[in-house]
C-alpha cells in the first residue's frame, strides 16, 4: 500500500442540517487530524439540501484549501447524498464517516493494514455503544437477528457511519445500489438502516473481502431516530434488498 503524491484518502462527510455539529467544531477536528498526516488527502462535504446555515459554514472550509471540496446536493437524503461523495472521489481508499464524529477520524488508522491483507472493505464496528439509550440498543439487537435471517449478513454491526473502501470497489458497490435510487430517495434527516445493508449486500454479492475492525463510538444526542418507524422502515429495506436480490439485480 503506497502513500504516493497522488490522493491517499478520500473522507466523504454527509451534511443535512449540521449546523450545529458544524459550529462546535466536528470537521474542524477532521480537517485538524488530517493536516497532521503524512499521507495525501482530501474531504468531500456533500450538503443535502441542508435548511439552515451548513452549506455556507461548510463553503468556509472549502475556501481554506485546494483539497476540500463541497458539493451542494438538492434534499435526496443520505444514501443518495453519501454516494454522490464517493463516486466524485479520487482517493486510492475512499472513507465515509458521520459529521458529528461519534467515531473519530483517527480510527482510520486501524483500518489500513487490512487492505494490505487483501481486504476490499474494512467497516467500523461498536462494541460498547458507549452512552447510548435502551432502545438504541435493543432495536440493534433486533436488526442483528433479521438481517442474519433476511440477508444472511454474518456481521455484528451494519449501521456504524465509518466505514472504508478501496476506490475501484466503492465506485463498483456504489453504482449497483438499487433501493436509493431514483425512486428510493428519502425525505427529512432520518438514516435508514437499509442503505448500510445494502452497500455491504452488493460488496459481498461482487466478491469482495469484508473485515470488521472495532472502533471508539460515542452516543451524540443530535443523533436523530424514531424507535418504531426506523424499525418498520429497517425491515422494509431488509425485504427488498431481498426481491432486487431474487431478481439478480446485484450480479457483477
Amino acid at each position: 500500500m503506497s502513500k504516493s503524491k497522488e490522493t491517499f484518502l478520500s473522507v466523504v462527510v454527509p451534511a443535512y442540517n449540521e449546523e450545529d455539529n458544524i459550529k462546535r467544531g466536528a470537521p474542524q477536528k477532521v480537517l485538524s487530524y488530517l493536516k497532521g498526516q503524512e499521507y495525501t488527502w482530501e474531504i468531500i462535504f456533500v450538503d443535502d439540501g441542508s435548511e439552515d446555515k451548513t452549506a455556507s459554514l461548510l463553503a468556509q472550509f472549502e475556501r481554506n484549501g485546494q483539497n476540500i471540496h463541497l458539493i451542494e446536493n438538492p434534499h435526496q437524503g443520505k444514501a443518495a447524498t453519501v454516494t454522490t461523495g464517493v463516486l466524485a472521489a479520487q482517493g486510492e481508499f475512499v472513507l465515509f464517516t458521520d459529521m458529528d464524529q461519534a467515531t473519530p477520524i483517527g480510527e482510520v488508522e486501524k483500518f489500513f493494514p487490512f487492505f494490505d491483507k487483501g481486504y476490499n472493505v474494512v467497516i467500523g464496528s461498536r462494541s460498547g455503544r458507549k452512552g447510548a439509550p435502551l432502545v438504541r440498543k435493543l432495536m440493534a439487537w433486533g436488526f442483528v437477528f433479521l438481517r442474519a435471517v433476511v440477508l444472511q449478513l454474518p456481521f455484528k454491526d451494519t449501521q456504524t457511519g465509518f466505514k472504508v473502501f478501496s476506490n475501484k470497489a466503492a465506485k463498483r458497490i456504489f453504482k449497483k445500489l438499487k433501493i436509493f435510487g431514483s425512486h428510493g430517495k428519502i425525505s427529512g434527516a432520518a438514516v435508514k438502516a437499509g442503505f448500510d445493508l445494502e452497500v455491504l449486500y452488493v460488496a459481498r454479492k461482487l466478491g469482495y473481502k469484508i473485515v470488521e475492525v472495532p472502533v471508539e463510538w460515542n452516543y451524540q444526542g443530535t443523533m436523530r431516530v424514531n424507535p418504531i418507524k426506523d424499525s418498520i422502515d429497517g425491515l422494509k429495506d431488509l425485504l427488498r434488498i431481498r426481491w432486487h436480490a431474487i431478481k439478480g439485480e446485484y450480479k457483477g
